[in-house]
């Protein structure tokens, strides 16, 4: 049980502690008092989400803690959230992580709340309350089902990746061998791109070429070497005279001779300078195949080639697999085999269960004033493994006689689906070994004598369990064996929450208020009669 609970800086409160007891603990208080604050405050020590708009306006970080008790056993769990975002959760004083904090308060504190409600309409959670209620005797066929699942589950994305389904294979193989040959009837070669792009430039502009190459060769030959040649033979006739004539001679000689070899190159490259519609064609071909296959396989012909090795690669890759592919189908075939007995044990339990907790869920339900109402697990099996087994659950409600029996999104009221959740808890409750329940207002819809049998089945729970709840209901208050009053006050323009434990004559007129809204002679002797009744 809760013993304690300190909350700082929480919404509108400043800093309060709260002692708690055994029993029923019920927390009044006018709306906005800061009721629904404390169950978030609970929530989030019990490793739930926070948002930073919860830390009071001008503060840095909020902090909650608790003195718990387990066991005989005491725990001191703490929770400071930074504005920052920065968590610190202590457990007996030592440092533990948000999940670590969550997976020890799940064992200790079951919140229900109006989002909880939600829950219960969304068939894919029914399966898990089912399984809570069953306990040990099927979680224990689960964790063995969930190891053989798991390395089932492995296989079976082992296969898929290693091609180990015969299909998948075929069309891998298919994929890759036309990737092959595509590539290898290309016969591409390092630097063949370079090539192609100056074959295309000199096909394009061949014209211009051979004009310029001509224009060049003539004024050359006819031009530069004629005079050239003029020039040498003067100063062959005057070399004799001095020897700087001689080598002024040699060097326009050599310049000469060099000229000469550039004019037969010109020449050459005039000669075979020639426009080819044909060659174009195939060059620009050429030239769209390369482009075709870098946008499939690589920027470059040096990535295409390396793709294409790479294809070589895996396709011997898959057809050297083909021994261990076997293997673990082997090995896949002998899982299912487990997997199919366990899934049928784990169905018979359920079925076997399901009824007993249909059949104690509608007692509860009549105890809530819900006597037409037939509540049914229904059960389907499927074909394929999932992580619960074969099994498909799902909760059916019939509401009233004559009706058939429908999907509770369909069927229940605010009102009725108050009463069903907290059939199927208190069914839960009387299974399970979580110590602290807490209710948010789960009187949403409801009054008059529900409200009562709602107040009692509460009061039951809390036989076993101790309870924590907030309620707007006077039928639910007058059973609470502690009652606390929760209201606000402005203090230096500041509001903030206080909380008190109400005596007997103070509960008494807090009922009245709740009651009637007023608090006077016939209100408060209908608080008595109502208190009364709790004592009976």
């Amino acid at each position: 049980m809760i013993g304690s609970l300190h909350i700082k800086n929480v919404g509108i409160i400043d800093d309060i502690s709260i002692n708690l007891n055994e029993g029923f603990n019920v927390f009044t208080g006018e709306t906005g008092a800061g009721k629904t604050l404390i169950i978030d405050s609970l929530q989030i020590l019990a490793g739930g989400r926070f948002s930073k708009e919860i830390i009071r306006y001008g503060e840095k970080s909020s902090f909650i803690e608790m003195l718990v008790y387990l066991n005989e056993e005491e725990y001191i769990i703490s929770r400071e959230v930074n504005i920052s975002g920065r968590n610190i959760c202590k457990i007996n004083g030592r440092l533990t992580t948000v999940n670590e904090l969550k997976k020890f308060m799940k064992k200790v504190i079951d919140i229900h709340g109006q989002q909880d409600n939600q829950t219960i309409l969304e068939a894919s959670s029914h399966i898990k309350f089912l399984d809570d209620y069953i306990g040990e005797k099927i979680s224990l066929l689960k964790e063995k089902y969930l190891e053989k699942y798991n390395r089932y589950t492995q296989i079976k994305e082992e296969l898929k990746k290693n091609y180990g389904d015969d299909k998948e294979k075929q069309r891998k193989l298919d994929l890759l061998n036309y990737q092959l040959n595509e590539i290898k009837e290309a016969n591409l070669y390092e630097g063949e791109e370079e090539e192609l792009d100056e074959k295309i430039k000199k096909v394009l502009n061949s014209e211009k070429i051979q004009k310029n190459l001509e224009e060049s060769h003539y004024k050359l030959e006819e031009g530069i070497l004629s005079e050239l040649n003029i020039i040498i033979r003067n100063l062959e006739k005057v070399s004799n005279f001095d020897k700087c004539y001689e080598k002024t001679l040699s060097q326009i000689q050599s310049a000469y001779y060099d000229l000469e070899e550039s004019e037969r190159e010109l020449y050459n490259y005039k000669e075979n300078i020639y426009f080819d519609e044909e060659e174009r064609i195939n060059i620009e071909s050429r030239i769209d195949l390369i482009q075709n296959l870098k946008r499939k396989y690589g920027n470059n012909i040096t990535e295409i080639i390396n793709y294409m090795k790479s294809v070589e690669s895996q396709l011997t890759e898959i057809e050297n697999m083909s021994d261990y592919i076997e293997k673990i189908k082997i090995e896949k075939k002998e899982i299912e085999k487990v997997l199919n007995e366990l899934s049928q044990k784990i169905h018979e339990i359920r079925v076997e269960f399901s009824k007993k907790m249909s059949s104690e869920i509608n007692k509860e339900l009549e105890d809530l004033e819900m006597k037409n109402a037939r509540f049914t697990v229904k059960i389907e099996t499927r074909e394929e493994f999932n992580i619960n087994g074969k099994d498909n659950i799902e909760f059916l409600i019939q509401t009233n006689i004559g009706e058939t029996e429908k999907p509770l999104i369909k069927i229940a009221s605010g009102g009725e689906m108050s009463r069903i959740m907290l059939g199927i808890k208190k069914v839960l409750a009387d299974v399970d070994k979580v110590p602290i329940l807490i209710f948010d207002e789960i009187d949403t819809g409801i009054s008059g004598i529900a409200a009562k049998k709602v107040g009692t089945k509460m009061k039951e729970i809390s036989k076993n369990h101790q309870v924590i709840c907030v309620t707007h209901l006077a039928q639910i208050a007058a059973k609470g064996d502690y009652n606390y009053f929760i209201q606000k006050e402005v203090k230096n323009n500041k509001t903030n929450t206080k909380i008190k434990q109400l005596d007997e004559e103070s509960l008494l007129k807090e009922i009245a208020r709740i009651a009637t809204g007023e608090i006077n002679e016939i209100s408060i002797k209908h608080a008595k009669e109502l208190r009364k009744e709790n004592v009976a």
